[in-house]
């Protein structure tokens, strides 16, 4: 398709909106103002406003935010409120909890001075002190392509509006613009989808493993007012999961009677019957947790996947012209269960290295010692620290907290191994035949949920009529392979039911529904052959997160 494309130039793009892009750009702009250079910067965001994709738990701690803002405790418009005042760590069995005594809790999950908050009210608020300083943010525009010439990256094209569904251009076409830019900055978060292209394309895995990931599942509740304990911090382990299986729960007790509840699942996960969601909704009903919803009401819901790979998976940064930063290049520290800060400091170090060339004169080069400078930084040494935590666990949970409490504890993350990662999670996977059959409870649609219900809580909306952007590889592979040999598993590991297998005269067939999609990227890391690509959708389309 021949398109005559509106480009526009400048002197730094970062993609997302996220804790890293606006640290980034915010960072950048402080720089300008230090220095009296006039440097131009845009951020383009594919939510239909900042926020609207943004899911964590969240826990904050403030380390990067002090640097990047030191006035913001006085800020009457900051979201971060809430301190914590008492957590706890318990392990469930299915009739009871056992509470894990601090003594062997790992110092690095303890959460003395941090902040409960809303990651997308963070992110909005950001967004706020980054067009102060001057920034340009686009949301409802969604980077499909990159400007790549003489293996050097001059910008982004953002995705064209009124494709229809054939591909072909509706009556509202609007071509997307090509923005070119001396550097180009990557935060699109978890499994971002340039910024695996990026990463096959300048071979940036070249010196690093592969990374390995969970599903984050998540929902926000108005709680009965005697049930709110603002600042209250609950993390636990064990129960409904297997011995094989790692994962665990949080519950953060926000003001206002709210609770951040939620569910996280590593996508290494053996059993091909497994539903995430549906362990992520029969935890609710363990006798020691039920009590805290009843007589509430469940305000929104979200799923996301996440990076939990750490210091060995992390791959090289930067490629001539630009750099990939956050959760898109996989900063989160698993045991911490935490990346905000991390991904934060990403965006500041890549800002102040892209400054330091542009006011050289430097464009769509190399960006001078920027893993060197992560990996030197208080977020790299803590994601090295860190390192030997999720590797543990493909031992299994009992030999995996024993590993961690050693590392943790005893060496207080200065062990002189380095821990490698299984195999990738779309290889984890055993049989049908081979893996117990797991049936879950029917949803009581009071404390448990279907998920097409749930999903009518992310507010998602995508243009009826515009392209699937859920692409197989091989439409048969999804009968012959994942139907025959795994029960289709993408049925069970979707959080928001867009995969099913329809039959029609007995033929079975694999019908994706994509306007349920709530860009989550959990297709495109656990299909067993890694058939399902996930590629970006129209500027605008997915979930419309509110408090999440």
């Amino acid at each position: 398709m021949n398109i005559t494309r509106e480009k526009m130039n400048y002197d730094l793009v970062i993609v997302g909106a996220g804790p890293s892009g606006l640290s980034a750009a915010i960072n950048f702009k402080k720089l300008c103002k230090k220095n009296g250079k006039e440097l131009s910067v845009c951020v383009v965001e594919k939510g239909s406003e900042v926020g609207a994709h943004i899911l964590s738990g969240a826990i904050l701690e403030p380390r990067a935010l002090n640097e990047l803002i030191e006035d913001w405790k006085t800020d009457q418009e900051c979201p971060v409120k809430v301190s914590v005042k008492k957590e706890s760590l318990k392990f469930l069995t299915e009739t009871d909890s056992y509470e894990i005594p601090g003594i062997f809790t790992p110092s690095v999950m303890h959460n003395k001075g941090n902040f409960i908050i809303s990651l997308g009210n963070f992110c909005k608020w950001l967004a706020k002190k980054a067009e102060d300083l001057g920034v340009e943010i686009y949301p409802g525009f969604s980077a499909s392509e990159l400007l790549i010439e003489n293996d050097k990256l001059n910008g982004i094209i953002t995705g064209d509006l009124g494709i229809d569904k054939n591909g072909e251009r509706g009556p509202n076409f609007e071509p997307g613009i090509e923005i070119h830019s001396k550097y180009t900055l990557f935060a699109e978060g978890c499994r971002g989808h340039l910024g695996k292209r990026l990463i096959n394309q300048f071979n940036l895995r070249q010196n690093s493993q592969h990374q390995t990931y969970g599903i984050g599942l998540k929902e926000l509740w108005e709680v009965k007012p005697e049930n709110s304990n603002p600042g209250e911090v609950f993390h636990s382990i064990g129960w409904p999961l297997d011995n094989e299986t790692y994962g665990g729960s949080f519950l953060y007790h926000l003001d206002k009677n709210l609770v951040s509840f939620g569910f996280v699942i590593g996508l290494d996960y053996k059993n091909p019957h497994l539903s995430p969601y549906e362990e992520f909704q029969r935890f609710k009903l363990h006798p020691k947790i039920k009590n805290i919803f009843e007589g509430g009401r469940r305000i929104s819901y979200g799923a996301r996947a996440l990076n939990e790979g750490g210091f060995q998976s992390l791959p090289k940064l930067s490629f001539p012209g630009g750099a990939i930063l956050g959760c898109d290049a996989g900063t989160l520290n698993t045991p911490k269960i935490k990346g905000t800060h991390t991904a934060m400091k990403s965006g500041m170090i890549a800002s102040d290295l892209v400054f330091k060339e542009l006011i050289s004169d430097s464009r769509n080069d190399e960006i001078s010692n920027l893993n060197k400078s992560f990996m030197n930084s208080w977020a790299g040494q803590e994601l090295k620290n860190a390192r030997n935590v999720r590797p543990s666990f493909k031992y299994g949970l009992k030999i995996g907290m024993m590993l961690s409490g050693i590392d943790q504890i005893i060496f207080r993350g200065k062990a002189p191994w380095t821990l490698k990662h299984a195999e990738e999670d779309h290889l984890a996977l055993k049989k049908k035949d081979e893996a117990k059959i797991i049936k879950y409870p029917k949803p009581d649609g009071k404390i448990t949920f279907d998920r097409l219900t749930n999903v009518s809580f992310t507010s998602t909306y995508h243009e009826e009529n515009q392209p699937c952007h859920l692409k197989l590889n091989d439409e048969k592979l999804a009968i012959s392979n994942n139907l025959l040999l795994y029960d289709s598993p993408e049925q069970r590991y979707c959080p928001a039911g867009v995969y099913e297998i329809l039959y029609d005269n007995g033929s079975p067939k694999l019908n994706i529904n994509s306007q349920n999609c709530i860009h989550c990227k959990t297709c495109d890391i656990k299909d067993p052959l890694q058939n399902i690509n996930w590629i970006t959708p129209e500027g605008g389309g997915g979930p419309n997160y509110t408090n999440m």
